[in-house]
């Protein structure tokens, strides 16, 4: 269980480091579209966008239908669910231990060191 979701937060972040891609799941977050209408709006080659959107695929970040020739790309269901999860426990633990600091930091100031 931990290295699929190791895997998953792997691929996601890999998927999210790139400008185009979190532009695309931006855009698609406000409608679907297809692989042409996004290669369109982001001054791209249609191979170009069709291997960001395959990244995006992989990640589980997007899911995408043929519907006749066009290929159309919605969101994929429970985006980004794992991931917000992993970072609030991280963020729960970096601010655990920023708050000891700031305990030890104040203790000292008022000279009582422990």
């Amino acid at each position: 269980m931990v290295q699929y979701i190791s895997h998953r937060l792997d691929a996601s972040f890999a998927a999210l480091s790139d400008p185009t891609r979190r532009g695309v799941l931006e855009q698609l977050g406000r409608a679907d579209a297809s692989i042409s209408d996004l290669a369109d709006r982001f001054h791209m080659t249609l191979t170009g966008m069709k291997k960001h959107v395959s990244l995006l695929e992989a990640a589980g970040l997007v899911t995408t239908e043929k519907v006749g020739r066009v290929r159309i790309c919605r969101l994929g269901r429970g985006m980004l669910e794992t991931e917000a999860a992993w970072i609030d426990q991280q963020r729960r633990i970096w601010t655990e231990r920023f708050d000891a600091l700031d305990a030890i930091v104040q203790e000292l100031k008022q000279g009582n060191p422990t």
